[in-house]
């Protein structure tokens, strides 16, 4: 789609403005202070699943109309399957706050997310999230940029042999993945060992609502491919994270005072900023998340959970 209007039968515009490749799109044309009508709710889903990253500018919104703007989408869980109910603003337990004053006030070292690397959220759960809203409050004026890559587009460029290989295929998600990332965050690592979350999904996933295939493996969460050896395994994912972060898949955006970026968490992963740990800046954003479903691969069976139960949305 090129850039367009497009008018819903209430009069209201939705305007899309592709701005990669192969996924991201500028949405304008929206008040998210104001609720929307159906129409174009319907706009913003349609969108989101056929680019799979949007980015709104400009809606200065509190956090009441971030978890209404969030449930057009889906119902809204609360921030983190963890807890850390201590991120969240009073009176708001869907809200994770991303604050780097608070990462330095606990830690006494300088971070801008509390994941800074390549990783889809939470696919250590049986059902992780299925669409992200990151709202951006304090962002630097330059640096901070998070990107996003495409898992349609990746599991599309491999080869058809391969493609038939990995069909066949499970992959265990933990917190930290095979290279143990969260060894330094202490609070993580102490809440995973007591309440573990651990599920094994395909390895290639079909997309409850566009019904593409795609590449469920993230170098954050997947710690290793079941059935395989360990070497076997690491050498798989080696080339299966080298393809995932192909740039050629990727979009790169920069964030804004009022900005409100959303993503479909099931066909994209993502990468915090890593360019800013050297800058004295504030970085202040605000998350929340959708309700997922249960992985399906193209065999059709169900994801399994070894440890860990459904992260849902409150009644």
């Amino acid at each position: 789609m090129t850039l367009a209007d497009v008018p819903a039968t209430d009069t209201s515009t939705v305007r899309i403005e592709p701005i990669a490749g192969f996924l991201g799109a500028e949405i304008s044309g929206v008040d998210l202070t104001e609720e929307q009508s159906p129409a174009a709710q319907q706009e913003l889903r349609d969108a989101l699943y056929e680019y799979k990253v949007l980015f709104l500018r400009d809606q200065p919104i509190d956090h009441a109309q971030q978890v209404r703007f969030t449930s057009i989408f889906g119902p809204v869980t609360d921030a983190h399957p963890l807890g850390y109910t201590d991120k969240s603003p009073e009176g708001f337990p869907q809200i994770l706050e991303v604050d780097s004053r608070i990462y330095a006030a606990r830690g006494g070292a300088r971070r801008y997310s509390y994941a800074n690397f390549w990783h889809q959220d939470i696919t250590a759960l049986i059902n992780p999230p299925a669409v992200t809203v990151l709202r951006g409050e304090l962002v630097p004026e330059v640096g901070g940029d998070t990107s996003w890559t495409d898992l349609v587009a990746a599991y599309e460029s491999l080869p058809e042999s391969l493609q038939r290989f990995l069909e066949g295929l499970y992959a265990e998600n933990r917190f930290g993945g095979r290279e143990r990332r969260w060894e330094n965050n202490s609070e993580a690592e102490t809440l995973t060992r007591e309440t573990p979350i651990i599920s094994e999904h395909p390895v290639v996933r079909v997309h409850p609502v566009t019904g593409k295939r795609l590449l469920a493996i993230n170098p954050g969460f997947t710690s290793r491919i079941v059935g395989l050896s360990p070497r076997q395994s690491d050498r798989l994912l080696d080339l299966l994270f080298a393809e995932i972060t192909n740039p050629a898949f990727t979009v790169r955006v920069r964030w804004t005072p009022n900005s409100v970026g959303v993503w479909d968490n099931r066909a994209t992963a993502h990468q915090a900023p890593t360019d800013l740990d050297h800058l004295d800046v504030v970085r202040v954003l605000h998350r929340t998340t959708v309700e997922g479903d249960i992985p399906v691969g193209v065999d059709g069976q169900q994801s399994r959970s070894i440890s860990g139960e459904p992260f849902r949305a409150r009644a």
